[in-house]
């Protein structure tokens, strides 16, 4: 069995990967390794337009819950501001139905899948990747490839099997659990986001609003003794609502890993760390490298050129329109580390009645002097 790319991993890194080399005339084989493209559900769902502006697709009814026009922040003593973006539209998706959509474009488009297949260990040849062992229903292959792209998730075994770095500490990962609750009394257009160390250690717990009743009620922490599970339960006692659907996974908030490519490889989504360090979000980053690794498979391929002195212009790409992102907010997501829950009330004090976009430095200098312990977040957002 031969294929010019074998893609890794059915969710939306895989999917989009695929779609845009099969839609460059490649033969592309995705492989994933559970029966269904979608289950179990690992993300809040949340995403903004970007992500359907890179795949190259409409907001729809079909994969959209509900629009989100901004978001209400929680302070530990209860204050709360909201911050409403200018011209930006936020999304819940349904991720069941949206994964599965993209891996239906990407079959039109003429990419091969293949269901409940694991991948056992690379074919590797003169120090090049060309293809995978893989075993499908009991029995095992050899599939060949000129490129593999990996998109198997945080845990990412065919990156290490390349020898690439992709090792985390544990205090990088969230810890995430979320109920999908019906009964939730919520404003339909709004997220609502909590914080505090006996609310959300090292992390924040979400409210996303999908329709009629019924809403994401989430958390990711790290650093603690306790478990997400004990933290969301002690949030939801108080908040009413019925669970229908229980999703335990994590979250890598580190950043990027060192190197994105090898010899015949690219990693793109979770596997390469392509999510926000500050939000855990990560579809929008996801789609964005899963696009550009799908187009430089076609360009390397054509090339006849499929060796890392090539495939590097694929990290070029990715840091170039994502890279400055993931910095930024893991910046931010060091010095919030280091903020207690005094300083994020002062804070949410200070926000409560203003426009978070129109403050000026002098405003921010004020703050300063209420609260000297806040100078590096100040510092880090003006």
């Amino acid at each position: 069995m031969k294929y010019d790319v074998v893609v890794v991993g059915g969710r939306i890194g895989g999917s989009i990967s695929s779609l845009f080399a099969s839609k460059n005339d490649l033969d592309v084989l995705m492989i994933e390794k559970r029966q269904e493209i979608g289950v179990p559900l690992q993300c809040a769902e949340a995403t903004n337009e970007v992500t359907f502006e890179t795949v190259g697709i409409k907001p729809s009814k079909r994969y959209v819950c509900s629009e989100i026009m901004g978001a209400d922040l929680y302070s530990p003593d209860g204050t709360h501001f909201r911050m409403t973006p200018d011209n930006e539209r936020g999304f819940i998706l349904d991720r069941k139905v949206f994964d599965k959509h993209l891996a239906i474009e990407s079959a039109k488009a003429g990419t091969d899948i293949m269901l409940k297949t694991t991948v056992k260990d690379l074919i590797i040849k003169d120090g090049n990747i060309k293809g995978v062992v893989a075993k499908h229903l009991g029995k095992t292959m050899e599939i060949e490839a000129d490129i593999v792209i990996a998109a198997d998730g945080i845990e990412s075994n065919i990156s290490r099997m390349a020898g690439l770095n992709s090792t985390r500490r544990i205090n990088d990962i969230c810890s995430c659990i979320q109920y999908k609750m019906v009964g939730i009394d919520v404003e339909p257009n709004y997220m609502q986001f909590y914080f505090g160390s006996k609310v959300a250690p090292g992390g924040y717990l979400w409210i996303f609003p999908n329709e009629n009743g019924v809403a994401n009620v989430g958390i990711g922490i790290r650093n603690t003794n306790e478990t997400a599970y004990h933290y969301l339960h002690k949030f939801i006692s108080n908040l009413g609502g019925t669970p229908v659907e229980l999703n335990i996974g994590g979250v890598p908030v580190s950043g990027n890993i060192k190197k994105t490519y090898a010899n015949g490889l690219m990693v793109v989504g979770d596997a390469a760390g392509h999510v926000d360090p500050l939000t855990g979000g990560g579809i929008h980053l996801t789609a964005a490298s899963a696009r550009i690794a799908g187009e430089v498979a076609a360009e390397s391929i054509k090339s006849e050129n499929m060796s890392e002195g090539f495939l590097k212009i694929y990290e070029k790409r990715w840091k170039d329109q994502i890279g400055g992102l993931i910095n930024q907010s893991l910046k931010y997501r060091k010095v919030l580390d280091k903020i207690n829950d005094d300083e994020f009330n002062a804070l949410a004090r200070f926000l409560e009645d203003k426009d978070i976009w129109s403050i000026s430095k002098r405003e921010w200098f004020g703050l300063l002097k209420e609260s000297p312990s806040l100078f590096k977040l100040i510092r880090a957002l003006i």
